[in-house]
């Protein structure tokens, strides 16, 4: 089959084929990397869906004064036990064989699991009084990402996606938002343009994959395939709206700037020193905590690192001394490196979970969802360390100083980026959205 008969416009299954190939030749930006068959099925006959641009709107984005250039977002998926790990409750039945450490922030306890993090809390922050009405998993992720209920609608840009495109981006040739170790489930870039779609990572230890020419590829083949790349897009754009084959050629131009930039070497873990890695853990987390360490340093502005297994309905304590240690190890390792490094004043960590567990212990010694009463983590960013905010009760069930909603929450990691929670961008459907929904940041928690 000829370019011509790809393009004619009566082969649209066939054109779709040709595109997914395309993309994901090119740093394995294939469409089921960045929203599914079903995204580039309506990219291919729609085109992206496109919110005002917020830099040449009506009311244009003024950001605000930005304490962090970075966010190194952390999240425990599952439901990690707040009682066991950062509001430990020892002397209570509920409390289970978990132990209170005492840490370097005067007055400030977490659970015995994190004796090397206990050496780094007081460059902490510990929001223990987060609270949500959301105790399924898929509701609770998607609001704690993103600030909104699940609906079957619409689908809402992460934190992240609003933070990459309100902010922008730092390094012009590095994406703006990378995920090390989601899955396509995970919120992304909502009604966004694509072009803010998020840079998924399987593994950092792998580091990004296809971003070399393919064996049998030369550069002289290569160009070869972008120029029918280019005459696919005039052709296709003739027939379709015209910002759509643009922002997804967009998409493929950067990924070859990618491809010939020193800053590829960003996502290379073998350039670090043995000893480097191993002060990280040589664990999925702790190779993820030094990959968003490394992209830090190369201008990416919003990296996630996801850790699963929370889930711990039964035998939550054995687990635990198996999920906690490299939490532990990369967590402190990288709050260290950070500031050793200079970059934690301006580089925001966060680690949270979608909701808490259970103070009451099942006959699995196990804890079930509790979303009335958790705990998250901040870190840097200027934020001031050595502190608890909120609190729960004797048991850990109910919050009795300083409730904190999930919106309350992401507005603090907006404010820190200077992104104004009060500013307002429309969907492609009319509605108005604002950050963080109606949350307002804990600006009492900044130096």
């Amino acid at each position: 089959m000829t370019l011509h008969d790809l393009i004619r416009g009566t082969d649209i299954p066939t054109r779709r084929a040709f595109l997914t190939r395309m993309a994901g030749s090119l740093l394995g930006a294939s469409a089921v990397a960045t929203g599914g068959p079903q995204a580039l099925a309506h990219f291919l006959h729609h085109g992206p869906q496109d919110p005002q641009d917020p830099k040449t709107s009506a009311n244009p984005l003024v950001l605000g004064r930005a304490s962090a250039k970075h966010v190194i977002y952390l999240f425990m998926r599952g439901g990690m036990s707040h009682i066991d790990t950062f509001d430990p409750k020892p002397g209570k039945s509920t409390g289970g064989p978990t132990e209170a450490l005492a840490t370097r922030a005067d007055g400030v306890r977490i659970g015995s699991y994190f004796p090397k993090l206990a050496e780094q809390m007081d460059k902490v922050c510990l929001v223990s009084s987060l609270t949500s009405r959301q105790g399924a998993h898929s509701q609770a992720q998607y609001l704690m990402r993103t600030s909104f209920e699940q609906r079957g609608t619409i689908q809402h840009p992460s934190l992240g996606a609003w933070c990459h495109h309100l902010g922008g981006r730092h390094n012009p040739t590095l994406p703006g938002h990378v995920i090390v170790g989601g899955g396509s489930d995970m919120p992304g870039v909502g009604f966004f343009p694509p072009e803010f779609t998020p840079l998924p990572i399987g593994s950092a230890e792998d580091g990004l994959q296809n971003a070399a020419l393919p064996r049998g590829v030369d550069e002289t083949r290569f160009q070869r395939r972008l120029q029918r790349l280019a005459e696919l897009d005039q052709a296709f754009g003739a027939r379709q709206q015209q910002r759509s084959v643009q922002s997804y050629s967009k998409a493929y131009g950067e990924a070859v700037a990618l491809m010939r930039s020193s800053d590829l070497a960003a996502f290379d873990l073998d350039l670090e020193s043995a000893a480097m890695q191993a002060a990280y853990g040589n664990t999925p987390f702790g190779a993820g905590c030094l990959l968003a360490r490394r992209l830090v340093e190369h201008g990416v502005r919003y990296i996630e690192v996801v850790s699963d297994g929370w889930d711990t309905h039964a035998d939550n304590f054995d687990r635990l001394g198996d999920l906690c240690p490299p939490i532990d190890q990369g967590l402190s390792a990288l709050l260290a490196d950070l500031d050793a490094r200079g970059l934690l004043q301006k580089t925001l960590v966060v680690l949270v979970s979608e909701f808490g567990r259970t103070p009451d212990i099942d006959q699995d010694q196990g804890r079930n969802h509790s979303p009335k009463a958790f705990t998250g983590l901040l870190a840097g960013g200027g934020v001031r360390g050595g502190q608890r905010y909120g609190a729960t009760d004797a048991e850990g069930r109910d919050i009795v100083t300083e409730p904190t909603s999930i919106q309350d929450f992401n507005a603090t990691i907006a404010h820190a980026c200077g992104i104004p929670t009060d500013y307002v961008l429309t969907s492609p459907s009319g509605r108005p959205f604002k950050v963080a929904d109606k949350g307002s940041p804990l600006t009492s928690l900044f130096a």
